[in-house]
């Protein structure tokens, strides 16, 4: 067929255009939750989502089982959405298997089911092999990157879709500092509709808070504070400040970070970093990272600890602030060692 973008992907679906099998390809989990999810709401009304949208890895079923439930038809429902993860694992396969699956794939593709939507998810396709020339000449592949062009575009509509505005000069500060990324895009849009509340994002909000080194420290500072390690945090805190971070900036990062850790509290503590990164919206790593520190804290200090970042935030924006005294009066609060916790804390 052909390959499109995801923003053609979403027209096309806009515009009511069948398709009956759709690969979506490359790493970024933004955009294939969004794809996943546009599909899914052009297909199958939401009272019929429970058992017409179905997820299969390929890595743990047979290609046999996804193609007879793509062949079944589905109950109560006109369409059926049936996604396949790691799609990629064919190309590890030995020949023979190899050639079983391509061939069976093939006959499908000749006359596929038309009340099934067939969703092919891979991280990435060997375009030499005959399994990505396969799915290229057959269905609709989707490639998971946008356009330096189009990254200003979509963080605006990341921010409409969390409620919030944001200026087009934001819009564009903030695809130049993250190259474009709309994982990381709509993880910094959520800290900076939180930050703003009720009015526009600035382009000085995002200099503010986007900072490509809190990536890391801020989980390095959460690391800290999940073992109670007050003095180290300080001494943290300090480096934060001499480097230029604001104030404003630290707080707004750190209740990201806890609001994440509250959801990461409710995933079992063996998650993997590229499961619990579907639930979180964060990379594989960060997810994985969450999950670990998160089960080193009760949940009930998570809670008491976004308490304390609101109002550390309500100190900083009020008439007379002292901002050093108000974050190390926050450290000290969130390392304290009152409520420490085990894994199976509650």
């Amino acid at each position: 067929m052909s390959t499109a973008a995801p923003d053609k992907l979403l027209h096309r679906l806009s515009q009511g255009k069948p398709v009956a099998a759709i690969v979506l390809e490359g790493t970024d989990i933004y955009l294939r939750e969004l794809c996943r999810a546009r599909i899914i709401e052009a297909f199958v009304p939401p009272e019929a989502r429970e058992w017409a949208v179905l997820r299969l890895s390929a890595r743990e079923v047979g290609w046999d089982e996804i193609l007879s439930r793509a062949l079944t038809v589905p109950m109560l429902a006109r369409h059926q959405v049936l996604i396949v993860e790691r799609a990629e694992s064919v190309e590890k396969l030995g020949e023979k298997a190899r050639d079983e699956i391509l061939k069976a794939l093939e006959e499908y593709f000749e006359s596929p089911a038309p009340f099934t939507v067939l969703v092919i998810e891979a991280e990435g396709l060997d375009g030499r092999q005959r399994f990505a020339k396969l799915l290229r000449e057959k269905t609709l592949v989707v490639e998971l990157t946008i356009g330096a062009g189009s990254a200003p575009l979509l963080a605006a509509q990341m921010a409409q879709d969390l409620g919030a505005e944001i200026d087009r000069e934001a819009t564009v500060a903030l695809a130049e500092m993250l190259n474009g990324s709309p994982g990381r895009m709509h993880i910094e849009l959520e800290k900076l509709a939180s930050y703003a509340r009720s009015r526009r994002i600035t382009r000085a909000d995002v200099e503010t808070l986007v900072v490509a080194a809190r990536r890391s420290t801020v989980w390095q500072l959460a690391e800290l504070l999940a073992n109670r390690r007050s003095s180290e945090a300080l001494t943290f805190l300090e480096t934060l400040w001499r480097n230029g971070e604001q104030p404003a900036g630290i707080v707004g990062a750190l209740a990201w970070m806890y609001r994440k850790l509250v959801e990461a509290r409710d995933l079992p503590v063996h998650t993997k970093g590229y499961q619990a990164a579907r639930q979180l919206g964060m990379s594989p790593e960060s997810a994985e990272a969450a999950v670990r520190q998160a089960h080193r804290i009760a949940k009930k200090d998570l809670l008491a600890g976004l308490v304390a970042l609101a109002e550390a935030d309500s100190q900083l924006k009020s008439a007379n602030p002292d901002p050093r005294a108000t974050l190390e009066f926050l450290i000290a609060r969130l390392a304290s060692p009152i409520a420490r916790s085990a894994a199976g804390s509650a």
